[in-house]
């Protein structure tokens, strides 16, 4: 027999045995062994094990094995690696020296029965059991020095993982041997967990004493394996279990066609996607054809979320997966990422850009083409001109060009298959069946759905008990009074008469447009009214909400933090104050002792926050390790709601342990929290080490929040499809879903809306699945084609409305002070989204304050704030940029004038029709190299 025909056996036998491998392989030890591999490739071997784990890492060093030319003798060096490294088995397989299959079987039982019982496994005594493992010849040294380096570093828990990890490498029967190291270690529970002899009560389980007289505890392994639910560990899984209604509304996707699955939250819909992603990716491998899946959220949480909980340990260890966000620290380009990798966990604005890039011909872009599926989480946000609809509709538009090209009969461009997942589609503004109807079909064509896949959960479904508390209104709202004399007072002075109540929505939104119009016009005594009637009106529904004194201290912290603006931090200029400003704070300083005084006493406290009170205590008097959570509308109330809770002793007692999670926009006026900040405290909400969750509209959707035992919305009801979310957060048995009602909230008129529509979506869904697919069809392509028409007009009318300018013809102004600022001639962009003033006189015209706490709110390097000289107003942070300092605009602190044309409406530099060039670096860093010689030199 040849070289080459040995070769070609060699190879097939560890292709054939790639699977045990990696269950027996421990790669770092074996590296020290392979002579034939290069330091670089063992380097990168090592780097990937580090980074992905074991499995992972074999993958790798099979591949670098394999690669031809082969070095005479490498078959057999191999063989000895794995020897010399302990890897027994994995040598007896490499040599032939199989098991019995039965044997085997029973080997593969014992693995998953390790995998299952993880979470319940880490609570060993690590040390105590690795050290008799090592004795007793399951483990290695080098195994051993590693675990107990761990436990020493990380603890005994991620030290107990990777024992679990190393131990099923051993040859069979090493997990008898395990069960009954955890019997001499005294691991009683374990033990019998494990298998080992039991008490009658779980002798169902396991053999009785008599069969184990004589012989090892030796478990039912089969039948115990049957009973045991499939749970997500820490070990890497191969297979993916769907349960009975996950797999029927799974079946027209793993076909191949296009679908919306819309079940209830809690349901498995991402379990789903994953399947469906596995079985898309083993088909086109199994044809010889490259699959490329894209999962997009709407969410930057979301990304890490379904990567690490889902996608990650499911299919790393036989496909590449990788995720990116705004906030993802990766240094190469998207394109790339998606062309190394099988599976792309993304922001659907990632994806967006880059097929942007495409179409404006560059090379950093993304076709269609390369994907062979899309899932889009949350589905439901598919239209009008949402970032879903957008990607969608480049989508639509190339089915439209194939279906002429087919016509012609040329070649078509290959289209992914869509996949929608959501918890609810709406209605819309639907109230009638009809119109619920096709504002379904809509979306259906907007994702060129073939069919929507409802399931029947059956058993699985745990609708929560709803009930809705309501309260009485205050008699006496003394302290709500005096900040309304406050806000007529400003009215007065400002010479404003709104129509709209004091404490309402409907009052804010009229003070945000009148604040733009007085900035718009240069009005700055009316304009800064409107910045404190905003303020006193966030504190009437603050105390309307919560306490009097959160109410207090609300405009207490605002009146401070505006006087801190107002100073210089070095002194050497005064900051202007206007005539308006001091009679505003004058006016706040007036009615600050009263307004004190009357937050203190408690007979005027609304009556909502007392049915809070009770309804949360009930709910962890009555059940037993009670997990909630609290909806409430703004960032202060969510806040305030925690700090009130932590404050009362009631709570206490009864094991209350509160924390609360905001969004990480900058549209409020309270500090927004980082993603970093909101996977903490989730993190300790799914440990326990918090149980009552006080969320904002943050927690609604998507993220992975344990089942809870209830659910209150206090105040704060919006949309149909939030109460469905909402409600699919209470999903544990015997749930309560709770709605509280606050003073001007309206919320059991928006619930009883809600729950009408709810119904009308139910039925609009039945009446599409039961329509003719003839007809479903013809509806679907009418859609997209007045889509296609309308997005033509709409863009032929932006054209027409939104012609670019030229950057000269944009200047900015302060929206304080009204200076005029800069034109768009100095504005550059960093990494196409930060807009830096390249001006060498622009640094004439701010202060810098610092501030520590900025770098946790952006992605990039901050150097403090920048602010106004002239009035104190901040326009933005100091950005550092490879060691330069450039000051960033955020355009909503300026009036911008384009063509002698004033707006005061921008929020997004990316809404002005203007186009700013790149930042030069290589000239910026010269100029500053240039500038600190001559410094020196003087």
């Amino acid at each position: 027999m040849s070289a080459s025909e040995k070769d070609l056996i060699n190879e097939n036998l560890i292709e054939s045995f790639r699977s045990r491998l990696r269950a027996y392989v421990a790669v770092e030890p074996v590296l020290d062994y392979l002579h034939f591999l290069a330091p670089e490739q063992k380097e990168d071997i090592r780097h990937r094990a580090r980074k992905d784990g074991n499995l992972a890492a074999v993958d790798v060093l099979i591949g670098a094995v394999l690669r031809k030319p082969h070095p005479e003798g490498w078959f057999q060096a191999f063989v000895d690696a794995l020897s010399h490294a302990e890897c027994q088995h994995a040598a007896d397989v490499m040599r032939g020296k199989l098991p019995d299959a039965a044997v085997e079987a029973e080997n593969d039982i014992c693995m998953r029965m390790i995998d299952i019982l993880v979470p319940s496994l880490v609570g060993m005594d690590t040390k105590e059991v690795c050290t008799i493992c090592y004795a007793r010849e399951l483990i290695t040294k080098y195994d051993q020095d590693q675990i107990l380096h761990l436990a020493a570093n990380q603890g005994q828990r991620d030290a107990a993982r990777e024992l679990l990890k190393r131990i099923v490498r051993c040859p069979p029967g090493w997990y008898s041997q395990f069960v009954q190291i955890l019997r001499d270690t005294e691991h009683n529970d374990l033990y019998k967990l494990m298998g080992g002899c039991c008490s009658d009560d779980t002798a169902d389980l396991y053999q009785s004493e008599e069969e184990c007289e004589g012989e090892e505890a030796t478990p039912k392994l089969s039948s115990s394996l049957e009973r045991l639910p499939p749970v997500i560990g820490d070990l890497d899984k191969d297979d993916i279990e769907l349960r009975d209604y996950q797999m029927d509304v799974a079946k027209p996707a793993l076909e191949g066609k296009n679908i919306i699955i819309c079940l209830p939250t809690g349901s498995g819909k991402t379990r789903i996607g994953v399947y469906i992603t596995r079985k898309h990716l083993d088909r086109k491998r199994a044809e010889g054809k490259t699959g490329k899946v894209v999962f997009l959220v709407n969410m930057v949480p979301l990304v890490e979320q379904h990567y690490t909980n889902e996608f990650h340990p499911f299919l790393k260890h036989v496909y590449k997966v990788e995720r990116v966000s705004g906030q993802s620290m990766h240094k190469i380009s998207f394109t790339e990422i998606v062309k190394n990798n099988d599976v792309i966990i993304c922001t659907a604005q990632i994806l967006e850009n880059y097929l942007e890039k495409t179409l404006k011909g560059e090379d950093e872009g993304v076709h269609l083409k390369d994907i062979s599926l899309i899932i889009i989480d949350e589905c439901h946000h598919t239209k009008k001109d949402e970032v879903y609809n957008r990607v969608m509709m480049r989508y639509l538009k190339q089915k439209n060009k194939n279906r002429i090209v087919r016509k012609e009969q040329k070649e078509i461009v290959p289209l992914p298959q869509i996949l929608g997942m959501t918890a609810s589609l709406g209605v819309g503004d639907a109230t009638l069946l009809k119109a619920a109807e096709n504002y379904i079909l809509q979306i259906c064509a907007n994702l060129d759905a073939s069919q929507i896949r409802t399931g029947n959960l059956g058993n699985y479904s745990k609708e929560p008990d709803k009930k809705i508390v309501h309260v009485e209104d205050k008699e006496k709202d003394p302290f709500g009074d005096v900040i309304k004399k406050i806000m007529n007072v400003i009215q007065m002075h400002a010479e404003l008469s709104p129509t709209c109540e004091l404490g309402s929505q409907s009052y804010e939104q009229w003070v945000v447009q009148r604040e733009q119009q007085a900035a718009k016009e240069e009005d700055q005594n009316v304009r800064v009214c409107m910045e404190h009637l905003r303020r006193y009106n966030d504190a009437l529904i603050v105390s309307n909400t919560i306490r009097m004194c959160d109410a207090f201290r609300f405009l207490n912290k605002k009146h401070e933090e505006e006087l801190k603006s107002k100073s210089s931090p070095d002194d050497e200029h005064v900051i202007n104050i206007s005539d308006t400003e001091r009679e505003l704070f004058k006016l706040f300083r007036e009615n600050k002792k009263e307004l004190e005084k009357l937050s203190e006493n408690q007979s005027y406290e609304n009556d909502s926050l007392s049915k809070l009170q009770r309804t949360v205590l009930y709910q962890f008097t009555t059940t037993e390790d009670a997990r909630g959570i609290v909806f409430t509308k703004m960032r202060q109330s969510a806040i305030a709601l925690s700090h009130w809770i932590q404050e009362n002793p009631k709570f206490a007692d009864v094991g209350v342990k509160v924390s609360y999670v905001i969004g990480g926009g900058n549209q409020s006026v309270v500090k927004p929290m980082t993603s970093t900040e909101q996977k903490a405290v989730l993190n300790k909400f799914r440990s326990g080490d918090v149980n009552l969750l006080i969320a904002t509209s943050v927690a609604q959707e998507g993220l992975d929040i344990p089942d809870c035992n209830f659910v209150i919305r206090y105040g704060f009801v919006t949309n149909d499809i939030a109460m469905i979310q909402a409600k699919g957060r209470a999903r544990a048995q015997n749930s309560n879903y709770i709605v509280i009602e606050v003073k001007g909230s309206g919320v059991t008129e928006k619930e009883s809306v809600n729950e009408y529509r709810v119904n009308l979506m139910s039925k609009a869904i039945a009446r599409i699945q039961a329509m003719d697919p003839a007809e479903y069809n013809k509806q679907i392509e009418e859609y997209q084609i007045q889509a296609l028409l309308e997005d033509k007009m709409r863009m032929t009318n932006n054209k027409k409305h939104k012609k670019l300018v030229l950057p000269s013809e944009v200047k900015l102004s302060c929206r304080h002070c009204s200076k005029i600022v800069c034109t768009g001639d100095d504005i550059q962009i960093i990494e196409g989204m930060h807009h830096v003033n390249v001006s060498s006189q622009f640094r004439e015209l701010y202060i810098q304050k610092g501030n520590t706490s900025l770098q946790e709110l952006f992605d990039y390097e901050t150097n403090g704030t920048i602010a106004c000289k002239d009035c104190g107003l901040t326009w933005g942070t100091m950005m550092m940029y490879r060691a330069i300092e450039c000051p960033c605009l955020n355009v909503r602190n300026f009036v911008v004038t384009i063509k002698e044309i004033k707006f005061s409406k921008y929020t997004k530099w990316r809404d002005l029709p203007a186009k700013f060039p790149a930042f030069d670096y290589i000239e910026h860093a010269s100029r500053l190299a240039l500038d600190s010689d001559e410094e020196f030199e003087s």
